[in-house]
């Protein structure tokens, strides 16, 4: 079932979760909270999903520094913020050594190895597709002037 809302209403997680059940499926309201829009946003912003990806290229756990080379054009504020929301949610581990100066190292959860075929399946369609995307979105922006 999916119903529209009247004119000039504007959508909100009430009145999109609630409302939708298509075929059986169960609704997209838990507690408040839609599961599908708030995981996505998580790991769907600009960097987190290339933070996983590049742990996952490592063969081994990685420094704050090591990462910061890894993605040269991400700033160390927003890699920090990012860490420490990938870690909030059990994405990374961070583990923090006694030692001066102070080492700390991050690695993939159990959760996040559950995420990477579906992380690999993204970025593998996002090279597939980028050429032809890329052209279509020039295409669309030049129609468009």
């Amino acid at each position: 079932k999916v119903r529209l809302l009247p004119a000039g209403k504007k959508w909100s997680r009430r009145s999109c979760d609630a409302d939708i059940n298509l075929k059986g499926m169960q609704t997209f309201f838990h507690e408040g909270i839609c599961p599908i829009r708030d995981i996505i946003s998580r790991v769907g912003d600009k960097w987190s999903l290339l933070i996983l990806y590049v742990l996952n290229a490592s063969a081994e756990p990685l420094r704050f520094s090591e990462l910061e080379k890894s993605i040269p054009d991400i700033s160390s504020r927003v890699l920090s913020s990012c860490l420490r929301t990938l870690e909030a949610d059990d994405l990374i581990s961070r583990k923090v050594y006694p030692v001066v100066p102070p080492k700390v190292e991050y690695s993939l959860t159990e959760t996040s190895l559950s995420l990477v075929p579906h992380l690999q399946a993204l970025t593998g369609w996002a090279i597939e597709h980028f050429d032809h995307v890329i052209e279509h979105r020039a295409k669309y922006n030049k129609k468009k002037r």
